[in-house]
């Protein structure tokens, strides 16, 4: 109950601050960061678009090394803590539309449609009041507050071989405001010798 009302708070606080321009996240998957962690070499990295006023989701994965076929791959929602942990499966089961399947490596680009059913895990709108404009909102709450993480499923891990948390991307705005601080800060120890 209160992982209910707190995704639900997370949610309607995403929903009040949502931006006008879409946001970008970025995942880095690997075998140690599944759970259970394991050894696999398979590596991949994902960026994913949000644009909250057109309703989309774009997901762009490459993944490569990985130690047996692919038989899924899609975003999983709502960890407890955020960068860790496990959740069930929030969008489409058992995976993406048209994400290759039977092979080691590979490359993905799909845009969802997040005010259609069909791009979410019917579990997971059950979850979210058998409303999908509230299974959108708890999506985006999760994907923001790093609450969710997207995996690579295969044969021989079929609990996924791959995964990372789905990570906000620093704005350039974040970047030359990090940058500028950084040049100062040198600056300053340069005149001090």
């Amino acid at each position: 109950m209160k992982k209910s009302l707190l995704l639900l708070a997370s949610a309607l606080l995403w929903a009040a601050t949502v931006q006008a321009t879409p946001i970008t996240y970025q995942v880095a998957l690997s075998g140690p960061a599944e759970a259970p962690p394991n050894a696999s070499p398979g590596t991949g990295a994902a960026i994913i678009i949000v644009d909250a006023a057109a309703h989309t989701l774009s997901v762009d994965v490459t993944f490569s090394g990985l130690l047996a076929n692919t038989i899924a791959s899609h975003i999983h929602c709502c960890t407890l803590l955020p960068g860790t942990g496990a959740a069930g499966v929030a969008t489409q089961v058992p995976t993406f539309t048209g994400f290759p399947l039977g092979v080691t490596a590979g490359s993905y680009s799909h845009t969802f449609d997040l005010t259609l059913a069909s791009t979410y895990n019917p579990a997971f709108v059950t979850a979210n009041g058998n409303s999908v404009a509230l299974a959108e909102a708890a999506l985006l709450a999760g994907i923001s507050s790093e609450h969710a993480y997207l995996n690579i499923h295969t044969t021989l891990f079929q609990g996924g071989e791959i995964r990372g948390f789905i990570e906000a991307t620093p704005e350039p705005a974040s970047l030359l405001l990090l940058g500028t601080g950084l040049v100062g800060a040198g600056l300053r120890r340069y005149r001090r010798r």
